[in-house]
């Protein structure tokens, strides 16, 4: 980060003190209301009004509920930033004031709780907050800022959705994508590092089909419950016989359904996986290890026709462009001070973020901002008891407020300004 690029930086964030106040309303806000994917009509409303207000030329309804926000202001580079916006269908136990209550219909029609149990309403009130005070500060950079409000991150159709619709031709090809996610980790440190930070992530359905009987004439049933106990104990040894262990691969069962009462033996069951992985070697080999199991057990089960295997949702690996992380990575050490800048290993978390640099063929660089109070998470891993922290998706997962909210929106309008700065 040059001098005059850090100079520009302190300048853009003058007015963050002031700004603070009404992001931290819209913040909780923003929690206590939230919307499941797809769904974010009041989040993307709320997002419009604000890049309008500062000045850009907003288009809705990018992907259904995305919003893009566009700020032409000379010669030079265009710099695209983004947060998603939908929360998760989980019932919060936080105990804030500010905790939803909120419940929500789901795509199966089922009335549902919902929670920003994952941080997107800090994202949101992040980049509110870096997109007006990089407006303000128009006279000291030059070039274009693109603001994206993205949908849908959870189920990983958000990005996708948003590109379909058109982002790639409607708007300007960013010479970078810069995006930031709150995590686990003291609040106010940042993470980040080259190549893949998150995880491939792939959900998969599967149904087993048998014959039912009564619970007393097994004789007479081909047992699907049996076939998916047999096939959830045979998926553990894919990571622990088939995957080298300078590899990494997770497949975690999540989901196991069969049947209604102890009398009775079911037609069918049903199994919901995940997988994640770093590698498209990888992921190759336990997807086909997974159908290849999954049909060996039916058929071993005498099932009376295959299983049915189905894609619920697949997040591609996030990479970082190594020279634009770099360049991040510089002018947040510049910036904060240098133990707040730390290097991390990849996440077995996946993210749809991805999918901007890929399809534009656009260095991206993707961060991790702590969300844990300091001494709470200092006193955690002093008693060797980290994994007791609430993590994304729990539903006593809240961030601290400061100085989460600050250093986020500092993150972005530094990262950004590393390459507007003139």
């Amino acid at each position: 980060m040059s001098p005059q690029t850090s100079t520009t930086a302190d300048a853009a964030l003058a007015d963050l003190g002031r700004l603070l106040p009404d992001l931290q309303t819209l913040y909780t806000d923003i929690h206590a209301h939230p919307e499941l994917s797809l769904q974010e009509i009041r989040t993307a409303g709320i997002a419009a009004d604000r890049l309008r207000a500062a000045g850009y030329d907003v288009t809705t309804g990018v992907g259904k509920t995305g919003i893009v926000g566009l700020l032409r202001n000379g010669d030079g580079p265009t710099v695209m930033l983004r947060a998603d916006m939908d929360a998760l269908p989980v019932q919060e136990s936080t105990g804030l004031p500010y905790a939803s209550k909120a419940t929500a219909t789901d795509r199966d029609g089922k009335t549902v709780p919902v929670m920003h149990a994952c941080g997107h309403d800090m994202h949101v009130s992040w980049l509110v907050g870096a997109a007006t005070l990089l407006a303000q500060a128009r006279t000291a950079w030059k070039g274009t800022l693109i603001a994206v409000f993205q949908p849908a991150e959870e189920t990983a159709e958000g990005a996708r959705a948003m590109i379909d619709d058109g982002l790639l031709t409607r708007f300007p090809k960013p010479d970078v994508v810069l995006g930031q996610h709150v995590m686990v980790g003291p609040a106010g440190v940042l993470g980040s590092r080259r190549g893949v930070i998150t995880s491939a992530g792939d959900s998969l359905q599967i149904r087993l089909f048998g014959r039912g009987a009564h619970g007393s004439m097994p004789q007479a049933s081909i047992d699907p419950v049996v076939m998916a106990a047999a096939t959830v104990m045979r998926l553990q040894t894919i990571v622990s016989r088939e995957i080298a262990a300078a590899d990494a691969a997770v497949v975690t069962v999540g989901a196991l359904q069969a049947g209604t009462k102890e009398n009775v033996i079911p037609d069918e069951a049903l199994i919901k996986l995940n997988v994640r992985t770093f590698d498209e070697g990888v992921r190759k080999r336990v997807l086909a290890a997974i159908e290849r199991i999954v049909k060996a057990e039916a058929a071993a089960s005498g099932a009376t026709k295959p299983p049915e295997i189905t894609t619920l949702d697949s997040y591609g690996l996030v990479k970082n462009d190594p020279d634009a992380t770099k360049r991040v990575g510089d002018a947040f050490r510049e910036h904060f001070l240098a133990d707040r800048v730390k290097e991390t290993g990849p996440t077995t978390a996946s993210e749809d973020f991805g999918s901007f640099g890929a399809e534009w063929h656009s260095p991206s660089v993707f961060w991790f901002v702590g969300g844990t109070d300091p001494d709470l998470y200092a006193k955690a891993k002093a008693n060797g008891r980290l994994g007791e922290l609430p993590t994304n998706h729990n539903p006593r997962f809240a961030p601290v407020i400061h100085p989460t909210l600050e250093t986020g929106v500092e993150a972005l309008v530094v990262a950004a300004l590393a390459w507007l700065s003139v």
